[in-house]
């Protein structure tokens, strides 16, 4: 009896509850051509960085290439291989470009690696490391980064009303 009571209850309610239709978020646009200069990059990072140099020099990088200590690149842990990013050196504000070659670094705490000529260049390669700010200018031809929401697209495509 308390099975059949239990039961009928359940129908009830679920004759009972209001019905909700699914909603559809707003489309992307017909057009699949997105101006890339639009697609918006992260503020950026501030961390530790640290130089690796000769020890290295000659061997392979996680790009393929080989690595050259008088190159002006990066190892970064998540940034997509042949991305742009400007490094300053938060203690005497100089900066560089780099273009991340490599995944690393491999230390605890440390945000980038950069190669010999990128500490020279940022003025702590007598330190071995310096906190710097990592800031994104560019991703690599063809990537779009994962963050961006179909809203936003929606409203940044090349030859729509803004």
């Amino acid at each position: 009896m308390r099975k059949l009571l239990m039961g009928f209850a359940v129908a009830t309610f679920v004759v009972l509850c209001p019905r909700y239709e699914a909603r559809i978020g707003p489309e992307l646009p017909i057009s699949p051509h997105i101006d890339p200069s639009l697609v918006p990059l992260p503020r950026g990072e501030v961390g530790v960085a640290s130089w690796y140099g000769e020890k290295f020099q000659g061997s392979e990088t996680a790009s393929g290439e080989t690595f050259d200590q008088e190159g002006l690149t990066a190892a970064h842990p998540k940034l997509p291989l042949g991305t742009r990013i400007k490094v300053t050196n938060l203690r005497n504000l100089r900066s560089t470009i780099l273009r991340v070659n490599d995944r690393g670094p491999n230390v605890r705490g440390r945000l980038l690696d950069v190669s010999l000529a990128a500490a020279q260049r940022l003025g702590f390669e007598a330190t071995g490391a310096a906190r710097v700010r990592i800031k994104v200018l560019s991703y690599p031809k063809g990537y779009i980064a994962p963050a961006v929401k179909a809203s936003e697209l929606a409203t940044r495509c090349v030859g729509s009303a803004s």
